[in-house]
C-alpha cells in the first residue's frame, strides 16, 4: 500500500502540456546559441527591435528597470527565494518549498553553463550574454508560483497551462526589458533566458514529484526497501 500525503507540485494533467512547452523551449535556446555563438554585436533582430544602451530609459522608468535587476543579483534574489520558500511552507506545500530554489537553481545553473558555452558578449569580451540568467531566474519564480497557485485554485488542462505561462510570460518580458533597457543584454538573450527556464521546469518539477513520491512509499512502507535488498 502506498500514500500520497501532499499534492504533486506538476500535476499530472499539466504534464503533457508543459512537457511539450519545455522541448520547444529547449529547441529555441539551442538554435540561438548556434545562431549567436561567439558573436559581440547585436544581430538583424536585436537591432531591428531595439539597440541596447546604458541610458535606454530615463527616470522613473529606470528606477523600476533597477529594482527589477537586483532582484535577480544575488542578494535580491536570496531574498525572494527565501519569502517564497516560507509561503510555500506556510501554505503547507513542501513540494512547492523545494522546487522554488531547485527550480531557480538550476535555470540561473544551465544559464550560466550555455553562457560560457556560447560565448556571445555584450559592451566588451568580459560580459557574457547569452542567455539571461536574470531573465530565467525571474521565469523560473513566476513558473513555480504559477503552479502553487494552480493547485490552490484547483485548475488543470488548460486552464492550469494557461496560467501557468501567462505567469511565466509576464515575469519574462518584465525581467527582459529592465535587461534591455539598462543594457545589460540584447532582445534574443531575454528570449533565450525565458525559454532556458522553461526548458528545465517542468522536468525538474517532475523529478522532485518522482523524489517525493519515493519517500513517501517508503515512509508508508518501510520493510519494502528492507525486502528487496533481501531479494537482491
Amino acid at each position: 500500500m502506498t500514500g500520497r500525503p501532499t499534492a504533486a507540485v506538476l500535476p499530472p494533467s499539466l504534464r503533457a502540456r508543459l512537457g511539450l512547452v519545455a522541448v520547444l523551449a529547449a529547441l529555441v535556446v539551442a538554435g540561438l546559441a548556434v545562431l549567436y555563438a561567439g558573436h559581440s554585436q547585436p544581430g538583424r533582430v536585436d537591432s531591428w527591435l531595439v539597440a541596447p544602451t546604458a541610458d535606454s530609459v530615463r527616470p522613473p522608468l529606470r528606477y523600476v528597470a533597477e529594482t527589477l535587476d537586483f532582484l535577480g543579483e544575488p542578494a535580491g534574489s536570496a531574498l525572494v527565494v527565501v519569502a517564497a520558500v516560507a509561503v510555500c511552507l506556510l501554505l503547507r506545500r513542501p513540494r512547492a518549498a523545494v522546487l522554488m530554489p531547485a527550480g531557480v537553481g538550476v535555470a540561473v545553473g544551465t544559464a550560466t553553463l550555455l553562457k560560457h558555452l556560447v560565448g556571445r558578449t555584450i559592451h566588451g569580451p568580459d560580459n557574457l550574454s547569452y542567455p539571461s540568467g536574470h531573465t530565467a531566474y525571474f521565469t523560473a519564480l513566476a513558473f513555480v508560483a504559477a503552479l502553487l497557485a494552480t493547485d490552490r485554485l484547483g485548475l488543470g488542462g488548460t486552464a492550469g497551462t494557461s496560467l501557468v505561462l501567462t505567469a511565466a510570460l509576464v515575469a519574462g518580458a518584465a525581467m527582459g526589458w529592465a535587461q534591455v533597457a539598462l543594457g545589460a543584454h540584447y532582445p534574443t538573450d531575454v528570449l533565450g533566458g525565458w525559454c532556458t527556464a522553461l526548458a528545465v521546469l517542468p522536468p525538474t518539477a517532475w523529478l522532485v514529484d518522482r523524489a517525493a513520491d519515493r519517500l513517501a512509499d517508503r515512509s508508508v512502507d518501510p520493510t519494502a526497501d528492507a525486502g528487496r535488498r533481501e531479494h537482491g
